[in-house]
């Protein structure tokens, strides 16, 4: 217990460590901020989740103490609390039903990305609401003043009706796309931060369960359904709108994932492999939108049409269909 203690302490120090790294403005801290979530799935990983949880509240009250006692709230939702229940949930278990070596069924992967999903929206919604108000007038207001005085930062004030118009124009779009993008970009280091998490205890040598095959990752059968019912709730007026707009874009990147993980499957007897995964990656580092969203409507065609078992008959290897 002492030992979980300690670990905990010191995970939540450099997760504390890293999320307050952002103070300082600058694009690396920036990146650094996205992974304060690491230190506590490795926690909870690689010795339990009750040393995640006690990561996840030291970080909070140490950031709490230096930086303000308003942010241990918004830290607990928006950073500690998911990365414990991330990896809490990545080391469930239940009794094998088809007689697994390990006598285990661990949870699956799919329902892990579905959950960053999941979370990723919640994060986003709670954290725009928190910030710009929870009515309508009020959160549209602070929103548009955020993005006119980011403008107005960049050196980019208008000077005659033309230029204002444009601006209000620009301001207008960032608005509509800042809730799904924010939700896009939570769901995504939300799932990294996992990987890299389990790729480390994994190497360490202290991970409890077996390292899946990320490529043969199945989202779970009612996801069509969720994503169906949040983009019918994109056209509900008012924050009911912006919240099924963070949803719709969080199952979006999950879709995304599995469009990654069907990629990786079908190119496995592929002499052009490394290639093509080097050419995909770094497309999305340096366009993101297109190839995110041909990932996603891939993941999408998988759901429909089954490729990856598709392709598995066609080279006569055993499908992956688990």
């Amino acid at each position: 217990m002492v030992q979980i203690l300690l670990i905990g302490v010191g995970a939540g120090t450099a997760a504390a460590l890293l999320f307050a790294s952002i103070a300082s403005g600058s694009a690396l801290s920036m990146l650094l901020a996205q992974l304060a979530p690491l230190p506590i799935l490795i926690a909870a990983l690689g010795w339990s989740p009750w040393a995640g949880l006690t990561a996840a509240l030291s970080a909070a009250a140490g950031l709490g103490l230096i930086l303000g006692f308003q942010l241990i709230p918004a830290f607990l939702i928006g950073i500690g609390l998911p990365a414990w229940w991330l990896g809490y949930l990545a080391l469930l278990a239940r009794p094998s039903a088809n007689g697994a070596a390990s006598g285990l069924e661990w949870y699956p992967v799919g329902r892990l990305v579905l959950w960053a999903a999941l979370i990723g929206a919640v994060m986003v919604f709670v954290s725009l609401v928190s910030s710009f108000g929870t009515d309508k007038d009020t959160f549209e207001s602070g929103l548009r003043g955020f993005f006119e005085q980011a403008i107005r930062l960049q050196g980019r004030e208008p000077t005659d009706a033309a230029s204002r118009q444009e601006t209000k124009r620009a301001v207008e779009i960032m608005m509509a796309a800042a809730p799904p993008l924010a939700a896009l970009h939570a769901t995504l280091f939300n799932a990294v931060n996992l990987w890299l998490a389990g790729r480390i205890v994994n190497l360490s040598g202290r991970l409890r369960r077996p390292w899946p095959d990320v490529a043969a990752l199945r989202l779970p059968s009612f996801t069509p359904i969720l994503l169906a019912g949040a983009v019918a709730g994109t056209f509900l007026p008012d924050l009911a709108g912006v919240l099924a707009w963070a949803f719709a874009a969080g199952l979006a990147m999950a879709y995304a994932i599995l469009g990654f993980a069907v990629l990786h499957a079908i190119t496995r007897e592929t002499a052009s492999r490394p290639i093509l995964l080097s050419a995909t990656y770094a497309a999305v580092i340096f366009f993101a939108g297109v190839p995110i969203l041909a990932a996603s409507l891939l993941g999408l065609a998988e759901t429909a049409f089954n490729i990856r078992d598709r392709v598995a008959a066609r080279r006569g290897s055993p499908g992956l269909r688990t």
